[in-house]
């Protein structure tokens, strides 16, 4: 690794679809930018934007939770009583190869 980021991959289950991406990447900002539909519904057209307030942008981690980064304040409000494997993507740094749900 010369530039000292390396590179990850996220696998989409549902979509069968797998993206590489910069280590460090936002999984919100990676999935939409790959056409990879994270909101249901009405959430599409009403959500935060990214910044962790609405909750619509949850996803099940199936594997590779440790290449994640720790979940935030706002996931644990939002998320309080969903299980762990339970994510904000617009929380959710990307630092290693992840298999993600969308909609769960």
């Amino acid at each position: 690794m010369v530039s000292g980021k390396g590179m990850a991959t996220i696998r989409f289950v549902n979509e069968n679809r797998e993206i590489f991406v910069a280590e460090g990447a936002n999984l919100r900002l990676k999935a939409l930018e790959n056409q990879i539909d994270l909101y249901k519904m009405m959430a599409k057209l009403i959500n935060c934007g990214g910044n962790g307030q609405c909750g619509t942008c949850v996803v099940e981690i199936v594997e590779g939770s440790e290449n994640l980064s720790p979940r935030t304040e706002a996931e644990n409000r939002k998320l309080k009583r969903k299980p762990d494997s339970y994510r904000l993507a617009c929380q959710t740094k990307v630092l290693g190869d992840v298999s993600v749900k969308t909609k769960p």
